[in-house]
């Protein structure tokens, strides 16, 4: 079995398709991780994933891409707070936000503690989706160590964390307000009607073909005027094929 038989057989086991993430950088993570477990080939490798719960447990974390922290590019967060969902909030009742990728949670803890900072908390419908149930679960959980609360505002640090045994604790006023699922962007239906989109710092592991696509499904599942939040690396180059205008730096209105 190839690299590409293994992807493909993969895919029809798991639902997710390694073939639109950039092959150099799968191919190098998953190739350490089956050496790493004392694997020559991808052919015995899967079938190790087949039998052993851990290690396919292992191998979904590995292959999705869990980097994430509070605040992160905090002048972007000061946009978001400043300008967008002020105007978000003037023109709705409520307000329908998606945290697509969340990773750890740090992303919607984000958005939370910046809703509640609006005094707007009560008034959002907040879900957060990733395709690694094993990060869900400590997103669930809430808790983080010191460094990834680097760029949190010192008056919000105080208001929604705790510290406990070594770690740091996120308020359950915040957890509350998230729903966190199970989800896959590239192969998912999305729901619609959404005012802001945030997804951050993971499109840049997909081919140009599958981003292509998903900035689609997001403009779908987006309403009109509504917003998607990118990362720093992320940056749209021609917004108006997928429906989008720039918004301000990483931010994109769907027209």
């Amino acid at each position: 079995m190839d690299f590409s038989q293994f992807i493909a057989r993969i895919k029809r086991k798991t639902d997710i398709d390694l073939s639109q993430y950039k092959e150099a950088q799968m191919k190098r993570r998953l190739t350490t991780l089956r050496m790493k477990n004392g694997y020559s080939t991808f052919e015995q490798y899967y079938q190790a994933l087949e039998q052993n719960k851990a290690l396919m447990n292992e191998f979904l974390d590995r292959m999705t891409i869990n980097v994430s922290e509070f605040w992160r590019n905090p002048t972007r967060w000061e946009v978001l707070k400043n300008r967008f969902l002020p105007d978000m909030l003037a023109a709705n009742a409520r307000v329908k936000i998606w945290s697509a990728a969340c990773s750890t949670g740090e992303e919607p803890y984000t958005i939370a503690m910046i809703l509640s900072e609006l005094d707007a908390l009560g008034r959002a419908s907040l879900l957060a989706t990733d395709l690694d149930n094993g990060v869900l679960e400590k997103a669930r959980e809430g808790s983080y160590l010191e460094r990834s609360l680097r760029d949190v505002p010192a008056s919000c640090r105080s208001k929604y964390f705790k510290p406990s045994e070594g770690a740091f604790l996120v308020s359950d006023t915040l957890k509350k307000a998230i729903q966190f699922k199970q989800g896959n962007l590239l192969h998912d239906t999305f729901d619609k009607g959404f005012d802001l989109i945030v997804c951050r710092n993971v499109m840049i592991y997909f081919t140009e073909e599958a981003k292509h696509a998903l900035y689609h499904k997001f403009a779908a599942a987006l309403k009109p005027g509504g917003i998607l939040f990118v990362g720093s690396t992320e940056q749209i180059f021609s917004p108006g094929q997928y429906g989008f205008e720039t918004a301000d730096t990483f931010f994109y209105r769907k027209v």
